[in-house]
C-alpha cells in the first residue's frame, strides 16, 4: 500500500482523456511528476496545458502503445529523464464490438495491439526498471496498475475481441502480482475492472490507423457499437469516481478494484458455470426483452 505520492513519478498511456486524464488529474493535487502518453495529439497537448497550469512536472509525448519501438523510446526517455518511475499506469485502450467471427486481421491487430500489448510493453520495460531501483533503495516503491474491464471477468455477446483483449489483461497482471511477489516486497501490481463509464472509449475509432481498404462495418459491429454508446454515455458512474477509486485501491493494497460492485454477481455466476462445468448462463436471464431485442436484430428481424 501506497501514501507518499509527492514528488513520485507516474507514467500514465491514455491520459488524454478518459480514466488516464482524472488518474493525472489527482495525480497533480498530490505533487506528483507526470509523464502523459498518448496517441491523440490534441487532447495530449490539452492536458499537457491543464497540468501544467496546475503546478505539475509534465512530460508528454505522443505514443501509440502497441508500437514496440515508440514504447522503448518512451521508456529510455522516462529512465534519463526521471530515473525508474514510481506508478504505471498502462491505461491507454480502445473498444470494439462485432460477431466474434466477423472481426478482420485488422481489427484483432488493432485491439490486441492497444489493449493487451499496450499493457505488455508497460509491464515488460518500466517492471525491471522498478526492480532495480527497489535494489538499490530500501525505501523506493513501485506500482503498476493495468486497466482491464468488467467484460475480462465476463464474456458479454457481440463483443468477443474486446472481451479477449481484457481477459488477457486480467491474467497478465494477477501473474504480474504473484511474479513481482516472488521476488520483491516493494513493487506490486493491481488490475482495474470499470463497467461502463462514460469516457471517449466508445469513440476509439476516431484513433484507429487509416486502411482504405477496410470494410464497412457489419451489422453486429453496427449493433455492437450502437450498445456500447448507449451504456457507457449512460452510465452512473464518472471517470473522475473511477480514479478516486484507483488512489484508494493503492493506499489500501487493494489487487481488484471495482467501478460498480453490483456487477460482481454476473461475475460470480459466470465462475460458478466454469467450476459446476455448466453451459455458460445465459447474460440475459435477468433481462429476457433484451436478449431477445438483440436476437432479432442480429437475425436482421427488427
Amino acid at each position: 500500500m501506497t501514501t507518499d505520492f509527492q514528488g513520485k513519478t507516474a507514467v500514465l498511456t491514455g491520459a488524454g482523456s478518459g480514466f488516464g486524464l482524472e488518474v493525472a488529474r489527482l495525480g497533480a493535487q498530490r505533487g506528483m511528476t507526470l509523464v502523459l502518453v498518448d496517441v491523440q495529439a490534441d487532447a495530449l497537448q490539452a492536458a499537457e496545458t491543464e497540468l501544467t497550469a496546475a503546478g505539475a512536472t509534465v512530460l508528454a509525448r505522443q505514443v501509440d502503445v502497441g508500437n514496440a519501438h515508440h514504447m522503448e523510446a518512451l521508456a529510455t526517455e522516462v529512465q534519463r529523464r526521471f530515473g525508474a518511475p514510481h506508478f504505471v499506469f498502462n491505461n491507454a485502450g480502445v473498444g470494439a464490438g462485432g460477431l466474434v467471427w466477423e472481426n478482420s486481421v485488422k481489427d484483432w491487430e488493432w485491439v490486441l495491439g492497444v489493449n493487451l500489448m499496450g499493457v505488455v510493453h508497460g509491464v515488460r520495460l518500466f517492471t525491471p526498471m522498478m526492480l532495480a531501483a527497489a535494489d538499490q533503495d530500501p525505501a523506493y516503491r513501485g506500482h503498476i496498475v493495468n486497466t482491464a474491464s468488467m467484460a475480462g471477468l465476463l464474456a458479454p455477446p457481440n463483443m468477443g475481441i474486446y472481451n479477449v483483449s481484457k481477459h488477457a489483461v486480467v491474467s497478465l497482471t494477477e501473474t504480474l502480482y504473484q511474479d513481482l511477489a516472488l521476488v520483491s516486497d516493494q513493487v506490486s501490481a493491481s488490475v482495474l475492472c470499470p463497467f461502463f463509464v462514460p469516457t471517449g472509449i466508445s469513440q476509439s475509432q476516431r484513433n484507429r490507423p487509416g486502411d482504405p481498404a477496410a470494410a464497412a462495418p457489419t451489422r453486429s459491429q453496427r449493433i455492437g457499437q450502437a450498445m456500447i454508446d448507449k451504456a457507457v454515455t449512460g452510465g452512473k458512474v464518472t471517470a473522475a469516481e473511477v480514479a478516486r477509486l484507483v488512489f484508494h485501491g493503492l493506499e489500501t493494497g487493494q489487487f481488484y478494484l471495482y467501478s460498480h460492485p453490483q456487477a460482481l454477481a454476473s461475475v460470480q455466476t459466470r465462475l460458478e458455470d466454469v467450476v459446476l462445468a455448466r453451459n455458460p448462463t445465459d447474460p440475459f436471464a435477468d433481462k429476457p426483452a433484451l436478449g431477445e431485442s438483440l436476437r432479432q436484430a442480429l437475425r436482421g428481424k427488427a
